[in-house]
């Protein structure tokens, strides 16, 4: 099957489990893990109606950026782990970061967005599974982060973002999820421009999305493996 296919299969699949935890219709935004994809890729996906594509590695999310700038309302999201000497990249080149999870690099992001571009949205990574190996702030960690963010004058704090361990069941998974759902209310209740809640990949993507996920993040099944 090609992307175009696979793509309306994904929505259809995003849907349906959205009506069935009773969740507003369009309450799920698909974002489209084109990493290591070619250019052609991500135009038939473009043309099929997709705008919303992530990038793991910034040089070639910088040389894509380039090559697609002529496509209206497409949107860059970075969703990889970001090193000090790339941040001015990410800076001047990206629509959002997912995986702001650092003091130092908040502050970098944000001293070298240009002005000229509107502020950076960022979602800030929380560790959930407590895993050694994974990038992340612990939840007791996130407030001051969040205040650090936004009192940063070119950032926009939009919400929180995770990559939890596998887990046995979707039950598991859902439960694993509650207390990320927890920090991502007590947010929202606190900050008027809260919106997104990036959970849920190929694997639990279900489980996710009862778990009040606003974004999910699917390659594989777009764009088949790499």
């Amino acid at each position: 099957m090609g992307i175009a296919t696979n793509l309306e299969q994904v929505r259809k699949q995003i849907e349906d489990v959205n009506s069935q935890y009773q969740r507003e219709l369009g309450a799920v935004r698909l974002l489209a893990v084109s990493k290591t994809k070619p250019i052609a890729d991500i135009i038939t996906a473009y043309e099929s109606g997709q705008r919303l594509f992530g990038e793991n590695y910034v040089q070639e999310a910088i040389d894509k950026c380039a090559a697609l700038s002529h496509l209206e309302h497409i949107e860059w999201h970075f969703i990889g782990p970001i090193q000090s000497n790339k941040s001015r990249l990410v800076a001047e080149n990206l629509d959002w970061v997912h995986t702001l999870d650092r003091e130092k690099i908040a502050i970098r992001l944000s001293e070298q967005r240009p002005e000229s571009l509107a502020p950076l949205n960022v979602c800030i990574q929380v560790n959930i599974s407590g895993e050694e190996t994974k990038s992340g702030v612990h939840l007791e960690e996130l407030q001051a982060l969040v205040d650090l963010v936004i009192s940063l004058p070119n950032l926009q704090l939009r919400g929180l973002m995770a990559i939890p361990a596998p887990q046995s069941s979707e039950d598991e998974q859902i439960r694993v999820y509650q207390p990320l759902l927890q920090a991502y209310k007590s947010l929202q209740a606190q900050l008027p421009n809260i919106d997104t809640l990036s959970i849920g990949m190929s694997g639990d993507m279900e489980a996710a999305i009862a778990s009040g996920s606003t974004m999910v993040r699917i390659g594989t099944a777009i764009f088949g493996s790499r």
